[in-house]
């Protein structure tokens, strides 16, 4: 069975750190683009980071640029995103999917592999 599978959220204060997961199954993320997503209820969906599975070039929203990074451990079949300097307007559930990549442009479609998402808060 395909799956990717979210962990690693949680909750924190501002100014602190988390590392989120995204562990494939059934499949091998090598060649895969990943890419995280954020979603706050009410709010349309934010692209957050995006690492290809080509040459582990690496993008990221302008919100997160500095504070986050996306890298691939390809042996775990995982992709992880790293969140340090955290702000209270990074609370939201956070997603990872296969993802297509073009120029700048990253994106993806209810037709790529998504997790279940993990929520994070920063709250003091």
């Amino acid at each position: 069975q395909v799956q990717l599978v979210e962990s690693g959220g949680g909750l924190v204060q501002p100014g602190g750190s988390l590392r989120l997961s995204c562990a494939a199954s059934g499949f091998t993320l090598d060649y895969y683009a990943i890419a995280w997503f954020r979603q706050v209820p009410g709010k349309e969906r934010e692209g957050v980071s995006c690492i290809s599975g080509r040459d582990g070039t690496t993008y990221y929203a302008d919100s997160v640029k500095g504070r986050f990074t996306i890298f691939r451990d390809n042996a775990k079949n995982t992709v992880y995103l790293q969140m340090n300097s955290l702000k209270p307007e990074d609370t939201a559930v956070y997603f990872c999917a296969t993802a297509t990549i073009f120029g700048s442009n990253w994106w993806a479609s209810a037709d790529d592999y998504w997790g279940q998402g993990t929520q994070v808060t920063v709250s003091s």
